[in-house]
């Protein structure tokens, strides 16, 4: 720019006040925000997840049992003639688990979550489906043998047999699961109606 440039520059310049300078933002780097942004999803996520479930039924290596093998199991002071009526298949079944072609963490995870969910619900007789694993030659039975090993470990489940053939017969089993609170009030009424 010339001399003449520049006072023509000021001359128009004459009287203009400088901007007010306004507090600036500390902006972070990308790499801060990056970790900041993870962080926060991190806490949402966690924050949205119900409690983690504890499931403690076992996948080391298990007592095997035979594709044909009729199986049960009762803790003590379940009375004989329910555990009858269980083995005979007596009691309606209120819910069913099917586990035929599931891996053993697939079904070690559906029994955990299919027994609770019973619970919740109030069921106390269901059938679980295993399968007889007669099929598979180099390792039979392998899923039934797991679940005769997982259900003793569930504290809710009352008892096992296996099923009557029409319910599938070796490849499925009978379980009775713990009466809920409510359940028992409601029979305590039931069988104290006229005892006074």
């Amino acid at each position: 720019m010339s001399e003449s440039e520049d006072e023509l520059f000021f001359q128009e310049m004459q009287g203009v006040k400088p901007l007010a300078q306004r507090q600036r933002v500390q902006l972070r780097r990308d790499d801060e925000v990056a970790k900041a942004n993870a962080a926060e999803r991190q806490r949402a996520a966690s924050a949205e997840q119900p409690s983690i479930e504890i499931n403690h039924l076992q996948v080391s290596e298990v007592e095997r049992v035979g594709p044909h093998d009729i199986l049960g199991y009762k803790r003590p002071g379940i009375q004989d003639g329910v555990y009858r009526k269980l083995r005979l298949g007596k009691y309606e079944i209120e819910a069913r688990l099917d586990l035929h072609r599931r891996t053993i963490e697939q079904a070690r995870r559906e029994i955990y979550r299919f027994v609770d969910d019973c619970l919740e619900h109030d069921l106390r007789t269901v059938l679980i489906l295993p399968g007889k694993g007669d099929r598979n030659v180099e390792d039979p039975a392998l899923l039934k043998s797991y679940l005769v090993h997982w259900l003793p470990q569930l504290d809710d489940v009352q008892a096992f047999h296996t099923a009557q053939l029409h319910h599938g017969g070796s490849g499925a089993f009978y379980v009775l699961l713990r009466k809920s609170d409510r359940k028992k009030q409601e029979a305590r009424e039931r069988f104290s109606k006229g005892r006074i």
